[in-house]
């Protein structure tokens, strides 16, 4: 077997089992809400804490894959990840509680940039696109994390052991795939942030990382709630298992769709789907209309994160690990944001009512996507 072929293989294994791990939180907040009896404001406000610990990790993150081989800081941090995810499952009080996602969420964004990272570099070995395939990897780990979740809830299993047994897996699984990740990968320029005027380059894709991040970040954070609490479906991480299948069957595909109709359109496609698949959850809330609905919206969201990711890595003034970093920003803004505040206007006017905030947000990468492109055309 080919080396990249060998690479290629343990990085998707990295992606598969960070995909499994959130999952196997995010589709558990429906208990932890329970458990600490928190309301919809609440809970927005213990989340708020991903996203703090992440835009901690962002400066971080950065400096660790100019400082070493991206590869040091993905086993490190995806072991301290790990055990956060432990430390989750064990906790009894609010403010252990947000202690814990803290470094969970801390340690999965240097985890998410190092993987990135990689697989940027591992793509300059192959012809033919391969970073939509890893985006897919994470989506279908998290689609087996929310399956695996489903079988817990209906078994009655505590979370403890549940988180504690996906746990276990990954640590082995990582440590194995180690030592066929990619070494000396080192970028010997355009590692440091350069402060003044924002590059337009990145600001755009920035952007539309911003507006991608409030949508997914939502349906990861607030689908099982939706359906617990709006189709009053007691086995509430249906919603979240079709929006991560349909999310990963298209990552699958992605690459070959963007090589057929190019980004431009794929935006608009992306966009669309989303919209209509909220619409479609809002205005009919029963059990198969939503299911429709947070299906389309998987669908629409699964090749932005790894298109813009792969168009930020082409920066002329940045390394692929930097331009990632910064462009992770502001989908951690995007994510200290929306999440937090549906829970606020999910108490205020109704948690269906606050979906319609992601009909606003997915039309939105329209206008943005297409100023980008038309801001390449005016450069070249």
């Amino acid at each position: 077997m080919e080396l990249k072929v060998k690479q290629r293989i343990a990085l998707g294994t990295y992606f598969f089992l960070s995909g499994l791990s959130f999952a196997t939180w995010a589709s558990r907040i429906p208990t932890i809400k329970t458990f600490f009896n928190l309301n919809e404001a609440e809970l927005g406000t213990v989340l708020l804490a991903m996203p703090i610990s992440s835009l901690i990790g962002l400066p971080i993150s950065g400096w660790l894959v100019s400082k070493f081989d991206s590869r040091q800081p993905l086993l490190v941090s995806f072991i301290l990840f790990i055990f956060s995810l432990i430390w989750i499952g064990y906790i009894q009080s609010t403010f252990m509680l947000i202690v814990a996602i803290s470094f969970f969420s801390f340690f999965m964004r240097i985890l998410n940039i190092a993987m990135n990272t990689q697989s940027l570099i591992l793509q300059r070995k192959f012809e033919k696109r391969i970073v939509g395939s890893f985006h897919g990897l994470w989506s279908t780990g998290g689609l087996v994390g929310v399956a695996f979740s489903t079988i817990m809830v209906k078994l009655h299993v505590g979370i403890a052991n549940h988180l504690l047994a996906v746990s276990i897996l990954s640590l082995v699984l990582i440590v194995i795939a180690y030592n066929f990740t990619i070494k000396n990968d080192k970028s010997p320029t355009g590692n440091k942030l350069i402060f003044g005027k924002p590059d337009p380059f990145i600001l755009y894709l920035g952007v539309i990382i911003f507006l991608a991040a409030i949508c997914e970040g939502g349906m990861f954070d607030w689908s099982g709630v939706f359906f617990k609490e709006v189709i009053q479906e007691d086995v509430f991480t249906y919603g979240y298992l079709s929006f991560m299948t349909c999310m990963a069957l298209s990552r699958f595909y992605s690459d070959k769709m963007i090589n057929k109709i190019g980004a431009k359109s794929t935006y608009v496609i992306s966009s669309t789907v989303i919209t209509i698949g909220i619409l479609i959850a809002v205005l009919f809330p029963y059990f198969w209309s939503a299911l429709l609905g947070f299906c389309l919206v998987g669908f629409g969201t699964a090749a932005i994160f790894p298109m813009t990711f792969a168009l930020a890595g082409s920066s002329d003034k940045y390394s692929p690990g930097m331009a990632i970093s910064i462009i992770s920003t502001y989908g951690i803004l995007g994510m200290f944001i929306g999440p937090p505040m549906i829970g606020y206007l999910a108490h205020a006017f109704g948690l269906k009512n606050a979906f319609f905030v992601f009909v606003v947000v997915g039309l939105l990468i329209i206008p943005i996507s297409q100023s980008f492109f038309r801001f390449q055309s005016k450069k070249h």
